[in-house]
């Protein structure tokens, strides 16, 4: 059924035809690409750290040797410290993570070791610069960068007007009887009866008046309600923007901050900061999902003696809490984390791909992460072959069926990592029947006593493996 649209107005006027796509593509700008930043400056330490090296030695000037001399006898009388800034954290029991909030400790742990991740963010916490970059309002680009994105912002905004100025038009029309239900401006568009400009604007066949000026005509309240909800929609480009992200570090993390860097203090609500057995029991308890049945009661009975509760550590309830099995998964972790960390290795969480973690070489924000890694534990210890009982459940434990390591080698083929398994030796159980108290724990003797090997696996093919 043919539709017609019956509008009386004056003369017609000329339409203006649409461009070429030559003349379009040479009139159209492209966007220059944003400069990077020198990464290599950012990124300068390896760890949030501060680092006095000795003078360069060279042996053909022997000034070099009074300058190492000096360097030493000053730095015997007056010692550097390597620990000028200490950053505070908050643990976070229902993330299972460690949260960091202040804006100066969030850019020094994330540009000294690439710690952490931001909440908000996929790695690197910028959701405030992408924020205001998106608002227009960044301050660190120049004023061609916020005029072109405001620029941007405004052509986005009369697109969304026309697309709501077209509604409300098809609206109008349908009501006043002059376009059928089964019919739409689109229809009209393509048989002829209106033509549209190359700016959107629809003409009658035989007018000149766009239809958007008859509609607001007849009834000009439909679009000045258009632009009035539109309007408020548009960002406000003065409104100041609050930082709403953190930085969340994982059980790894914090402890090798806290425990072999010393550069971070854990707390727990507004109490002082833990120590490492603390952290060490904690972490081992949370690493576990969901809670043991006794958990609860154990790490209440923890803080109560943290915190000064108990007067004496012997009355610390042991009885409320099992103790930590040597396997436990946050050692397990974390014993691989600091193997990886002491050699210089930037290690990143891998649950995107689908495995422990990631190294990088020297960051994500120079390359690529090279290798992936999937932990093994290993009970080879004489300990676990004592008993039958013993030998079937770490057999259970070690147990992998081929359809577990085909999927694993397949996702890490297909984003081009090299997969290595990291064989942790479980020693035999260090909790069980101690008489020291919690706080006399020797953190480097437990983990001394385990081991890593390293086993690389890498896709044979005979197109590209041929010699």
């Amino acid at each position: 059924m043919a539709a017609s649209v019956q509008i009386q107005a004056s003369d017609a006027q000329p339409l203006k035809g649409n461009s070429s796509p030559q003349s379009r593509s040479n009139t159209e700008v492209r966007k220059p690409r944003p400069k990077r930043p020198n990464y290599n400056e950012v990124h300068s330490k390896p760890l949030p750290l501060e680092v006095y090296p000795l003078p360069v030695f060279i042996p053909h000037n022997p000034i070099s040797i009074v300058r190492i001399a000096i360097t030493l006898l000053s730095h015997s009388l007056w010692p550097p410290r390597s620990h000028s800034v200490v950053h505070k954290a908050y643990f976070s029991p229902e993330t299972q993570s460690i949260h960091v909030t202040d804006p100066k400790s969030i850019r020094a742990l994330w540009e000294q070791g690439f710690w952490g991740s931001g909440s908000l963010s996929r790695s690197e916490p910028r959701w405030l610069d992408q924020e205001k970059r998106k608002r227009g309002i960044e301050a660190a680009t120049t004023s061609e960068e916020v005029t072109r994105a405001r620029r941007e912002e405004r052509r986005q905004f009369k697109l969304e007007r026309a697309k709501a100025q077209r509604e409300a038009i098809e609206q109008q029309m349908r009501e006043e009887g002059k376009l059928d239900a089964e019919t739409d401006l689109e229809e009209l568009v393509e048989n002829g009866s209106v033509t549209e400009s190359p700016r959107g604007t629809l003409y009658p066949a035989d007018a000149g008046v766009p239809l958007g000026d008859v509609a607001a005509v007849e009834n000009p309240s439909i679009i000045e309600e258009v632009n009035r909800v539109i309007a408020e929609e548009m960002p406000s480009f003065g409104a100041e923007i609050g930082d709403q992200e953190h930085l969340q570090l994982t059980f790894e993390e914090a402890f090798f901050l806290n425990y072999v860097l010393g550069v971070l203090d854990i707390c727990q609500d507004a109490d002082p900061p833990n120590n490492s057995s603390y952290l060490l029991h904690l972490f081992c308890t949370y690493s576990e999902f969901p809670l043991p049945s006794h958990a609860e009661a154990h790490l209440q009975s923890l803080y109560s003696w943290r915190v000064g509760a108990l007067s004496c550590p012997e009355l610390l309830d042991r009885s409320a809490g099992s103790p930590i099995p040597p396997d436990n998964p946050f050692l397990l972790k974390y014993v691989v984390f600091h193997h990886f960390r002491s050699l210089g290795w930037v290690v990143r969480p891998g649950i995107k791909f689908a495995c422990d973690y990631l190294l990088y070489l020297r960051g994500p924000a120079f390359h690529h992460a090279e290798f992936a890694i999937m932990i093994v534990p290993s009970y080879s210890h004489p300990y676990w072959s004592e008993s039958p009982e013993r030998v079937a459940e770490c057999k259970k434990k070690e147990k992998k069926d081929w359809w577990w390591f085909h999927r694993l080698n397949r996702v890490q083929s297909q984003v081009h990592k090299t997969l290595m398994l990291v064989y942790v030796e479980i020693p035999p159980p260090w909790d069980e029947g101690r008489e020291k108290p919690v706080s006399k724990l020797d953190v480097g003797k437990i983990l001394k006593s385990y081991s890593v090997r390293e086993f690389v696996f890498r896709r044979w093919s005979p197109n590209r493996n041929r010699d």
